[in-house]
């Protein structure tokens, strides 16, 4: 070593000299002085030789003094320095408490063994008290002082939130200062005023000084404060800034501790708000101490190897960059270690070897947990950002592949031309792939979120309160339905809580609990919100099938939307598709209309634009609009009335409103009707097939099908005869207070149930039999809804059919609270299973068996879970019966259109359909089974073709009307949506005249509740029911064999207001050769030149008959339901008086007697309808026969058979 060299070497490293005059000076001077060589001049020669004067921006030699120690002694002076001081403050803290302690107690001690002195050591006692409310006066500062200070630093405050933020915001600065200075020398000579990031650095220092001061203020326990790692980071980064300053050099250091800040990065944006899920901060958490160990560890190692060993004199050093050594320590961590950058110093080497025992671990732990978290991150965890011009729809509920391919398959269907609404999903599971797949092949108009109605902050993602409507579907086939219903509600009063104006459609799947919605303050059905209830349209759609079967196919295909498929070959099949391809659309009425009746307007609608006019909304001065099913003659047109059509799309209906007298009275192409350039289209009314909010007619509370012209016609005055009002009992209740339906005080249930034995002598005949499956524990399916449409008002009591309950007692008795006000209801327990049950109640002699099931969602198998309604059909189509009682109970299913006498075969236009002459088999018994599983449809009918795969509407039972699905009712909620008058007419036609104002009523008391009949009431039958024209016989014989639809269709209309929208034809009808076979399927709106065939059954909508009720009639078991003469006869096809009185008498004579014997004896044997007065008189009916070969069978069985009793029955109404 040179001695000249080392010197100056030494005196550079020691001064802080600026220039190199200075440095030469000071070297000379220190020479001479120490003597350290006789020949100075040489030495100093040589020396200016080697050593290069520098300025503070060229690092210090190399082989100049190293002063990096100054630098981390200073850190660790700081450190342990403040630790010894607080060790020694505790230590002698603890000595004078304990010193204190026992002192007290040596005092106490003499007290209790000197009394006498108990004062002197109470005045001893009393100086530490005294000495100790001292101090405590003056803790009072300090412990304010330490109180601002928590204060300052926690997140409680905005102060404290700022002061946190910016702390590490300053924290986060420093480090990316170290990482611009990593760059540089380990060690260089830096002057502080003329080094900017210096500058920078050190102001940040100081301020993270002022805040370690705020921080050991506020600290509980000062020595836990010390050993922090926020702590420990301040010490080795803070001190070393200030010798940089004092000594004028700069050692990078460990400055990269700073990366340890960001471990707090979590709890930063906890304060700002922007993290609140479990989630998202465990992410967090877990990438902020995964990076700062990463750079920290890096950080060291680029220190150390820059520097090399301090025992290697570091002359082992490599040079790396902070990015090389972040690359070496990934690589570590993974294990993969490639081997172009290593470690070469000994302190590398033995940092790496511990490094990979805790940097394996905690890759090893923590990648596998951040990246499932980034994975298992919700997917749809967005927020919807509307369109502008376009209106979005919010569907939550019951989401799965079935609910949503069902709901949009409708929704978005073509015949609705164009639908400008986006679809928003919310469900808080995540969608599975062929749901995920669903939603992206409809991605330009559907989108999924994943959340929950019942959070608030998830409503706000999905824009719930500039949403046009939220949509909440039902899970049918859950096991429980009120809980499926409770949660629901919830899900409403949720959202309704969140924005109370928003429009809500939600699917209920019991009728009872539709109440709950009334006491949401918010729900409101004028403004359109909607219960649509599965068990209520769907007991409705199967009672109208008893009424007119094959009804509930053609009403469900009606709202629903299906594409028109063309069958080429002359097959069932293409004529029952011609039909479904029908919807139900509403129009507004041209002022072409204004002024015309209903009839006018319907026969115009049919014949020129071949569209299928039904109801209209109906709007008057005195009340609110209602809405009128076929209203008559007397209602007239107005400007801007909206029209109910049966078409195949959205454009055709446009026909009607488009259409000018003036500009297309002479077009016979309906395709031509467009618009025109008359004034009348300057003010164009919207429509609704637009997706626009429409306020639904308030009218429907007061009556669903009357007007005040309607209600005019009951007025006392104009009622034929005028002698009604006068035999109007005003003190008997004979309907409900509404008006709608027939009613009868309740009755125990003990007094309707039949015994076997008991139903067999009674022989039923032209009833209703409901075979139900259900046990105590069963969900109760609503049995009231099925009951109301057939007691409806709009029919006579002597129309009423009878309905007989087949199954459980335990479970009628749960259902029997809501039927007990219903006349001609009866029980027989039992199974549905047993055909001698079966037998008992004649079913080979009803108009119609229902089948239906409360266990069906009980079995997680969805293939088993129509096993008993399979079970019973199966069982019942294979029954076989005696020829002779069928034969007698060639039963009538039709009706006689108002005003023709019923008593006459020459005078009556239709006796209906009319059954096979003897019900032999079981398969020609008319059944109508409920289904839950679509796929299970299969198995009804063995002899049928259809492919397991097929779609419910294509399938042979369901066209023919013998089998029904709720599923079928998911269409409503997108027809409700788009025209909320859809569900208000869909209920007027299947729930018999269900009101708001009923709902209302039986909400609270959960019964009918009889009334008076009034004018008022009574004006509530006047309305429309469904019903099946015969074409066999009557006035319209003469259509029926080859005659053209469209002719029917005008002569029904004008003659009778009729207004007939559907065929119920044989399958088998277009064959040429006769065919056995039974089976009828549904033709929907058929052309105007449709060939008709005798064996056609009509769909008619007809009027209510005010001249039947005059006549009272009793059913004979063993007779079909004619109808006694009325006192008015108004048909030009009546026969003579006299001939009717022939007829009937000769059929009385022969039986008066033995009905008096047999009367007598069953005088003292139970009631079965306990609502009939006791004072009936039994009536006997003749039959009409059908042919030669029929009367000669009827006639010989008169001859040889006893008479049965005939079920007493009696009407009295005005």
């Amino acid at each position: 070593m040179v001695v000249g060299g080392g010197g100056a070497g030494e005196l550079l490293e020691m001064s802080a000299a600026s220039d190199s005059s200075f440095f030469d000076s000071s070297m000379r001077t220190s020479n001479i002085n120490n003597n350290i060589n006789p020949d100075s001049s040489i030495l100093i020669s040589k020396m200016e030789d080697v050593v290069i004067p520098f300025s503070s921006e060229v690092p210090c030699d190399n082989n100049g003094q190293r002063m990096w120690w100054a630098f981390l002694a200073s850190s660790m002076v700081t450190f342990f320095g403040g630790l010894f001081i607080i060790l020694l403050w505790r230590t002698l803290k603890y000595l004078w408490t304990v010193c204190c302690h026992c002192n007290i107690k040596n005092k106490e001690a003499q007290k209790v063994n000197n009394p006498a002195n108990n004062q002197a050591a109470d005045r001893t006692l009393k100086g530490p008290d005294e000495k100790e409310e001292a101090p405590a006066s003056e803790v009072g500062w300090m412990t304010s002082v330490k109180d601002w200070a928590g204060v300052m630093i926690s997140a409680q405050t905005l102060t404290g939130r700022v002061l946190v933020v910016l702390v590490f915001a300053l924290s986060i600065g420093a480090l990316g200062i170290y990482f611009i200075d990593s760059s540089d020398p380990i060690e260089s000579c830096q002057n502080f005023y003329k080094d900017f990031t210096l500058q920078i650095d050190m102001a940040f220092n100081v301020f993270f000084l002022l805040y370690f001061g705020l921080r050991f203020i506020a600290a509980n326990d000062k020595l836990w404060f010390w050993l922090e790692v926020n702590s420990v980071v301040d010490f080795f980064t803070v001190p070393p800034v200030f010798v940089s300053v004092y000594l004028n050099r700069s050692w990078l250091g460990l400055r990269f501790l700073r990366a340890l800040r960001l471990i707090q990065f979590s709890e930063i944006l906890q304060f700002l708000n922007i993290l609140k899920t479990s989630n998202s901060i465990k992410l967090v958490n877990l990438c902020s101490i995964f990076i700062s160990t990463w750079l920290t560890a890096a950080g060291f190692i680029h220190l150390v190897e820059n520097s090399g060993d301090p025992w290697e004199n570091f002359q082992n050093s490599q040079s790396l960059s902070y990015w090389e050594c972040v690359y070496l320590l990934m690589v570590t961590m993974s294990t993969v270690g490639y081997g172009d950058v290593y470690a070469k110093t000994t302190l590398g080497r033995l940092f790496m070897v511990f490094f990979i025992l805790g940097g394996l671990a905690m890759f090893a732990r923590y990648v596998p947990e951040i990246a499932a978290l980034i994975l298992n991150r919700k997917k749809y965890g967005g927020s919807y950002n509307s369109t502008r011009g376009r209106k979005h729809i919010v569907v939550c509920g019951h989401i799965t592949l079935e609910s949503v391919s069902n709901f949009l398959k409708d929704f978005l269907h073509k015949d609705r031309d164009d639908v400008n609404v986006e679809i928003v999903f919310l469900h808080n599971i995540s969608p599975n792939l062929e749901l995920e797949a669903l939603f992206k092949r409809h991605f330009t108009q559907v989108e999924f979120y994943q959340g929950s109605v019942l959070n608030p902050h998830d409503l706000a993602r999905v824009k719930i309160e500039s949403a046009d409507a939220c949509l909440i579907l039902a899970n049918k086939y859950c096991a429980d339905p009120d809980a499926e219903d409770a949660s629901n509600i919830m899900r409403v009063i949720s959202i309704k809580n969140y924005h109370p104006k928003i429009r809500i459609i939600t699917q209920m799947l019991q009728y009872h609990n539709k109440a709950h919605l009334l006491n949401i303050p918010s729900w409101n059905w004028k403004e359109g919100d909607d219960a649509i209830c599965l068990a209520e349209l769907k007991a409705g759609f199967i009672a109208q099938s008893c009424l007119a079967q094959g009804l509930s196919t053609m009403l469900a295909n009606l709202f629903s939307m299906r594409s028109f498929i063309e069958i080429e070959e002359d097959t069932w099949q293409k004529y029952y598709l011609e039909g479904v391809a029908n919807e139900m659309y509403t129009e507004y009425l041209s002022s072409a209309f204004v002024g015309l009746s209903f009839p006018t307007v319907c026969e115009l609608c049919y014949v020129k634009l071949k569209l299928l006019l039904i109801a209209i909304e109906y709007k008057s001065e005195q009340r609110e609009s209602s809405i009128l099913i076929n209203p008559g003659n007397h209602v007239k047109m107005q400007e801007g009335t909206l029209g109910f059509f049966i078409a195949s799309d959205a454009k055709e209906v446009k026909r009607a409103f488009f259409y000018c007298k003036a500009c297309h009275d002479d077009i016979t192409d309906p395709k031509r009707i467009k618009k025109c350039g008359c004034k009348r289209l300057e003010d164009e009314h919207p429509s609704t097939l637009s997706p626009k909010k429409k306020q639904r007619n308030g009218g429907m509370r007061n009556s669903p099908n009357c007007s005040p012209k309607m209600m005019s016609r009951h007025d006392p005055l104009l009622i034929p005869g005028n002698e009604q009002i006068e035999n109007m009992d005003m003190n008997v209740k004979r309907y409900d207070s509404t008006g709608m339906f027939h009613w009868c005080p309740s009755k125990d249930i003990e007094k309707v149930i039949l015994t076997r034995s008991e139903a067999s002598m009674t022989v039923l005949s032209g009833h209703v039999v409901v075979c139900i499956f259900g046990d105590v524990t069963s969900a109760l399916v609503g049995l009231r809804n099925l009951v109301m449409p057939l007691r409806a008002s709009n029919f006579h009591y002597h129309e009423l059919k009878p309905i007989v309950f087949v199954g459980s007692l335990d479970y009628l008795r749960r259902e029997w609270e809501t039927l007990h006000n219903f006349p001609k209801v009866s029980i027989l327990p039992g199974t549905p299973l047993s055909r001698a049950d079966l037998r008992a109640v004649n079913i080979n002699l009803c108009d119609m068996c229902v089948i239906l099931s409360a266990n069906q969602n009980n079995i997680e198998d969805a293939s088993l879970q129509d096993k008993e309604c399979i079970l019973a059909s199966l069982n019942i189509k294979s029954m076989q019966f005696d020829d002779s009682i069928g034969v007698l109970q060639a039963n009538s299913q039709g009706f006689t259109p108002p005003g023709m006498d019923r008593s006459s075969p020459d005078s009556s236009p239709v006796h209906g359909f009319v059954r096979q002459a003897s019900v032999t088999t079981g398969s020609n018994i008319p059944i109508i089974t409920e289904l839950v599983n679509d796929s299970n449809v299969q198995f009804l009918d063995q002899d049928d073709d259809d492919d397991p795969d097929t779609e419910l509407y294509l399938t042979q039972p369901f066209a023919c009307g013998t089998a029904f699905a709720v599923s079928v009712l998911d269409s409503l909620m997108s027809a409700t949506y788009f025209n909320d008058n859809i569900l208000t007419l869909i209920r007027t036609l299947v729930t018999g005249g269900a009101t708001p104002e009923l709902e209302a009523l039986l909400a609270e008391e959960n019964a009918l509740r009889g009334g008076y009949s009034t004018p008022q009431t009574l004006a509530n039958r006047d309305r429309c029911r469904v019903a099946q024209l015969a074409l066999y016989d009557g006035p319209f014989a003469d259509l029926g064999d080859g005659g053209c639809y469209g002719d029917l269709f005008c002569k029904a209309l004008k003659t009778y207001n009729m207004l007939c929208f559907g065929i119920y034809r044989l399958r088998d009808a277009h064959l040429s050769t006769p065919s056995q076979c039974t089976k009828r399927y549904v033709i929907t709106n058929p052309p105007y030149e449709f060939e008709l065939v005798p064996t056609d059954l009509i769909f008619c909508l007809m009027q209510f008959d005010h001249n039947a009720g005059q006549s009272r009639t009793s059913l004979s078991h063993s007779s079909h339901s004619s109808h006694s003469s009325s006192k008015k006869s108004s048909s030009v096809h009546s026969i003579p008086p006299s001939n009717r009185q022939n007829r009937s008498s000769k059929t009385r004579e022969g039986r008066d007697k033995q009905n008096a014997t047999r009367m007598n004896r069953m005088g003292q044997e139970k009631k079965w309808f306990t609502d009939e007065p006791e004072n009936a008189y039994p009536r006997n009916i003749q039959i009409k026969p059908m042919s030669t070969h029929m009367a000669n069978q009827v006639n010989q069985y008169k001859s040889t058979s006893s008479l049965i009793p005939p079920i007493r029955e009696v009407e009295d109404e005005c």
